[in-house]
């Protein structure tokens, strides 16, 4: 370790992290290029060449032209997922389609002053309703 300074060391280790950097920053572009719906596939198969038969320059290229729609991408996607959560949250929890208590307490009284179900059936109803 004689042979190899302490700022050797560093600047070893200072590119080695701007190289992963960089190659999270080329899936990142390669990926946003499939996402893109607005992107034609004559469009996406060129960003694709540039990015790897250029991959400096085409990553740098994309991230100046494409950026700020890139972001948008990701804002949307964050959105779509959150919605997608909250809906599965509502549904599993039951709470989606089937409305309120107070909803279904409603709709027990209803059916009691139609006629449709008995005194007995309402109160057995509105006690699973309630619990």
């Amino acid at each position: 370790m004689d042979d190899y300074p302490a700022l050797n060391l560093f600047w070893t280790m200072l590119w080695f992290f701007l190289w992963i950097l960089w190659l999270f920053l080329l899936f990142r572009v390669i990926t946003d290029i499939f996402r893109d719906h607005e992107l034609s596939g004559w469009g996406k198969a060129g960003w694709l060449i540039f990015c790897i038969l250029l991959p400096f320059l085409g990553v740098l290229v994309y991230v100046i032209a494409r950026g700020k729609s890139m972001t948008q991408r990701d804002v949307a996607q964050a959105k779509e997922n959150e919605a997608a959560f909250q809906s599965y949250i509502r549904k599993t929890a039951g709470t989606g389609g089937g409305g309120s208590h107070a909803d279904e307490l409603a709709r027990l009284a209803e059916l009691k002053d139609k006629g449709a179900i008995t005194n007995e059936e309402f109160e057995k109803a509105k006690a699973k309703v309630l619990s």
